[in-house]
């Protein structure tokens, strides 16, 4: 099946691919005051990235196979 990528999310999954980055960094770089635009936990509902504690460093976001997957499909 074909799904066709929101270019913000897919933006979005390809920072996260280039590194695993703290949930911190994650909030202050795609918080937004518009309710619409609920970037972040759209890739995370849709399984593109996760949520996962790294001992000494905290909580971070990092992507998943399907998030690596879509970045392939859309020439990422």
């Amino acid at each position: 099946m074909s799904e066709i990528a929101d270019p913000l999310v897919l933006d979005f999954v390809e920072w996260v691919a280039r590194e695993p980055r703290a949930y911190a960094e994650v909030i202050a770089t795609w918080k937004t005051s518009c309710p619409r635009l609920t970037i972040w936990e759209d890739a995370a509902e849709r399984g593109y990235v996760t949520r996962d504690t790294l001992p000494g460093v905290g909580l971070i976001i990092a992507v998943t196979t399907d998030g690596e997957r879509l970045l392939r499909t859309n020439g990422r």
